[in-house]
């Protein structure tokens, strides 16, 4: 009866169609810009692994204080940027734009950096006679990165698409913090109607829930490693 329940119900599709919304936002902002960072990076030469440290350091910062830190950086009186921000006329309020957009751009600056290592890693690996046999050819920047690097990413960026989706599609802290699922329910996502049912004492419905939560992640895992497998395997 829990699982009929859930599954019948309204709150529950449109809680996981946001949580699969903002994940799918969150692969299409950090692939693309995190690859760009490492391609930036891979012209500084030897002083490219300072740029990597500053990438990474967000990785460090304790999970349940980044959004605290986001929230005071956007103070108007206090904040870091929010007094930029109010000079260049831009009012932040907690609407569900304004509330999404800060989730995403706080999830962008933790986790960007794991991106950028991997896709540095990756580009690293590429011989650079590749790159100059390419260029004496004739070869655009766009024909060097779809026909030559990306091939080589392509290992690291599943991996990359992996650990993102599933972390993204897990979020709770981020978006329990900045508005608790608000307002009226924008950002009201899968794991914290799971963590509203646990707090109300409601263990009967909350382990059907969790349990379809696991297998929503163990599928769409199954899928993608299906998938990489087939890849690798053509000629």
């Amino acid at each position: 009866e829990w699982f009929a329940d859930i599954l019948g119900s309204d709150r529950f599709l449109a809680s996981l169609g946001r949580s699969l919304l903002f994940s799918a936002l969150t692969l299409a902002i950090q692939l693309p810009l995190g690859i760009a960072v490492a391609l930036m990076l891979l012209g500084f030469g030897r002083f490219a692994i300072w740029g990597l440290m500053l990438c990474a350091l967000p990785l460090v910062v304790p999970w349940n204080m980044i959004p605290m830190l986001w929230l005071g950086m956007i103070d108007t009186q206090s904040g870091l940027l929010g007094p930029g921000l109010a000079a260049v006329g831009f009012d932040y309020k907690f609407t569900a734009l304004h509330t999404w957009a800060l989730i995403l751009v706080m999830d962008t600056w933790h986790w960007l950096g794991l991106v950028v290592i991997l896709s540095y890693a990756g580009l690293s690996a590429i011989q650079p006679q590749y790159r100059q046999a390419a260029v004496i050819d004739g070869a655009s920047r766009w024909a060097i990165f779809r026909h030559i690097e990306l091939p080589r990413l392509s290992g690291a960026l599943a991996i990359v698409i992996l650990i993102r989706f599933v972390d993204s599609f897990m979020i709770y802290t981020e978006a329990f913090t900045i508005n608790a699922g608000g307002p009226n329910d924008a950002t009201r996502f899968l794991s914290l109607e799971l963590g509203e049912e646990i707090k109300g004492f409601s263990y009967g419905q909350a382990a059907a829930r969790a349990t379809l939560y696991f297998l929503i992640v163990l599928a769409v895992t199954y899928v993608f490693v299906v998938v990489t497998r087939r890849q690798e395997d053509r000629p």
